[in-house]
This record gives structure tokens, sequence and C-alpha cells, in this order.
């Protein structure tokens, strides 16, 4: 008898295991790295920082690729459309040295943005196409000006430091992003 409630209570403890793994993708990569350096005897604060930056700058990658395919889509403005094939090319170039600094490192990314980014891409496109170049740019302006921060945050930190040499090399270039998607956003007003 006793074998049916130790197998009932073994299959309930499974399935809440199971439930209460993170669905977003994000929070599944930090899940998976913190469990690794819980681990790992000589964890630091740069292996951290490090897994901290790459994954929020991951998400941000992907999102922009996911956010500028929707662009080449759905913008009427020929110059929106033009800056929205520069993000897919330019942030795809940008994820693939994330994925292999984080290769290297031994650092989990996530698969998928997260569900915020996720939920701001749909809520663009479901954007009139009147409104969806001025939209479009805005939210350019607004994660440039977020993404720089938090590059700019990590460089200061205590970071592995070929991701700083990649932080300090792609800075510029979102800096460039951000000042054509504020001139182009300027002229859409």
């Amino acid at each position: 008898m006793k074998k049916p409630t130790f197998f009932l209570g073994f299959t309930a403890l499974i399935m809440l295991a199971c439930n209460n793994q993170p669905a977003d993708p994000v929070e599944k990569a930090d899940s998976t790295n913190e469990a690794r350096q819980d681990q790992a005897a000589d964890v630091s604060q740069t292996k951290e920082n490090t897994s901290a930056f790459l994954i929020k700058a991951a998400d941000g990658g992907m999102a922009e690729v996911q956010a500028g395919k929707l662009g080449e889509e759905k913008a009427t403005h020929n110059q929106v459309k033009k800056f929205a094939a520069l993000m897919v090319e330019d942030h795809t170039a940008a994820n693939n040295e994330i994925k292999a600094l984080a290769s290297k490192l031994n650092i989990s990314l996530p698969q998928a943005p997260s569900e915020e980014n996720m939920k701001k891409t749909a809520e663009m496109g479901g954007k009139t196409t009147k409104d969806f170049d001025k939209d479009f740019m805005d939210m350019m302006v607004s994660d440039h000006k977020k993404t720089i921060d938090l590059f700019k945050d990590a460089s200061d930190d205590n970071i592995d430091a070929d991701v700083k040499a990649f932080i300090n090399n792609t800075i510029p270039k979102l800096e460039e992003h951000l000042a054509k998607a504020d001139s182009i956003h300027k002229t859409l007003k």
C-alpha cells in the first residue's frame, strides 16, 4: 500500500519542480547561470556581472532584430525601412559576438527575447500603417538610449576583459544608431 502513496508524492514533486521553471527566456538563462555559479567554488563578482550583462545585451539585441524585421515589413517611409534593415544587420552581428563571448565563458543566454520585449514588438505590430513609422522610430530612440546606458554601466563594472572590449567597441555604433534614429524621428513629427 505504501508504494502508490510514495509514487503519487514523488510524481507530484516532479510536477511541482517542472512548473517552477521560468517561462521567460531571460529568466531561464538567469536561472541556469545562477545554478552553474552556485556549483562553482570560485564564483567571482566579475563572472556574475559579465553574465548579467550578456543576458541583458542578448535580450535587447534579439528584440532589436525582431523589431527591425517588423519595421522592414510595415514601415512606409523609406528612411524608416532603411533604418529597420540596419537594425537587423548590425544587431544580428552584435548578437553573434555576444553568443561567442557567452560560449567562451560558459554563460547561458536566452533563446528568445523576454516576454516584455515580445509584448512591445507585438504591440508595435498592431499599429496602423499611419502611426507605425513615428511610433517605431520613437521606440528605436528610447531603446537605444536604454541600451547605451546598459553598455556604459557595464563598462564601469567589474566585468570580463573580452566583454569589456566588446562593450567599448559597440558603444560608438549604438550612439550612431541613436543619432540616426533621432534624426529620422524628428523628420516624422
